[in-house]
């Protein structure tokens, strides 16, 4: 049995989804607040004793000039992923919302791996239209590969003897150069956010406002986000945002100033947030997005080669999942949506 919860009763869905191996941190009813364009639902699936046994956040937004609107639950949902009946229960919980929303479409880009074809048989069966075109950066919402990396019960000598022989070298070299890792407060989201604005000058890419990082120090703080700083010589010259929440860590967002690149500061930065997954007893920390290639003349391989030195599993997500209710007005927004990617991803760099 599906039901759609009323503000006062989402306790009972955070819970469930923070102690899910599938838990996400984009499954919170936290990061609504960070969408404030978009309205936040939560659908749950109750079994016979009335417990949640599957859960799903959905932002839902407005859709210009058409009065209709889409649905989208990132990294949804939360489940046993092979139950059929939750995912059923799921699914008719969206498809109320959806007329409720006069939505035409419901996205999904679950945390499974592509190469699990029992899922993408069950969603098939249920009526998704799993998307294997979506490959690059720019055409899906979230990254389709990443770096994950096992930390449950390790310690940090297990870990290091793991990474790569550059990557331990570069972690040492940050703290015999004088490399300090702080823990930041609110304020110093200011000194973030402009070593943000340097980064994305030099490679290329949009950055969120000041105002935006204030709002997830605000609603995230203390419990599932992190502002860590690295300074030199009293200097702030890169620093990163950690989530932690259920039983995973991401790196979320990192910045890194012209200056004093050669004093590895990401290194340093890097292994602080993994220390950090490991003090809070999460068992997976997530590097978050890469580009699917080793070419060494992409300008992105930087951050492939930088990722991979760290030793985790390369992971190909099964990609964006979609409900389709009115076809015919969502090949138009297809339509246009392609022509305005094309657009704004015109020689950027992500």
């Amino acid at each position: 049995m599906y039901k759609i919860l009323n503000k006062e009763e989402y306790r009972i869905y955070e819970e469930f989804v923070e102690k899910s191996p599938k838990g996400h941190f984009m499954q919170s009813v936290k990061w609504h607040k960070m969408k404030p364009d978009w309205k936040g639902e939560v659908i749950v699936s109750l079994n016979k004793d009335n417990q949640v046994v599957g859960g799903m956040s959905v932002l839902i937004r407005k859709v210009p000039y058409i009065n209709m609107s889409i649905m989208y639950a990132p990294r949804g949902p939360v489940c046993d992923v092979y139950n059929k009946e939750v995912l059923k229960d799921l699914i008719e919980g969206a498809k109320q919302l959806s007329k409720k929303h006069r939505a035409f479409i419901l996205r999904i880009d679950p945390d499974i791996k592509n190469e699990d074809k029992k899922f993408k048989d069950i969603a098939m069966q249920l009526g998704f239209n799993v998307k294997d075109n979506i490959k690059k950066f720019s055409d899906g919402i979230q990254p389709r590969y990443v770096f994950r990396m096992n930390i449950k019960d390790k310690s940090e000598e297990e870990l290091l003897k793991s990474f790569h022989e550059k990557t331990r070298y570069n972690i040492r070299l940050s703290g015999r150069k004088g490399v300090i890792v702080k823990e930041g407060n609110r304020e110093d989201l200011k000194d973030f956010h402009k070593i943000m604005q340097e980064t994305g000058k030099r490679d290329a890419f949009g950055i969120r406002p000041l105002s935006y990082f204030e709002n997830m120090y605000d609603n995230l703080c203390p419990d599932n986000m992190k502002l860590l700083m690295a300074y030199y010589q009293d200097k702030p010259i890169a620093g990163v945002i950690e989530i932690l929440y259920g039983n995973k860590a991401w790196y979320l967002y990192g910045a890194s100033s012209n200056e004093f690149r050669n004093v590895m500061p990401n290194y340093a930065l890097q292994w602080e947030m993994i220390k950090n997954g490991m003090a809070t007893s999460r068992e997976i920390y997530d590097f978050r997005g890469v580009e699917e290639f080793e070419d060494e003349t992409k300008p992105e391989y930087g951050v492939y080669k930088f990722k991979k030195g760290f030793n985790g599993e390369f992971i190909e997500f099964i990609g964006e999942i979609q409900m389709v209710y009115h076809p015919f007005i969502n090949f138009c927004f297809e339509k246009g949506l392609k022509l305005f990617r094309r657009v704004k991803f015109r020689n950027v760099k992500r």
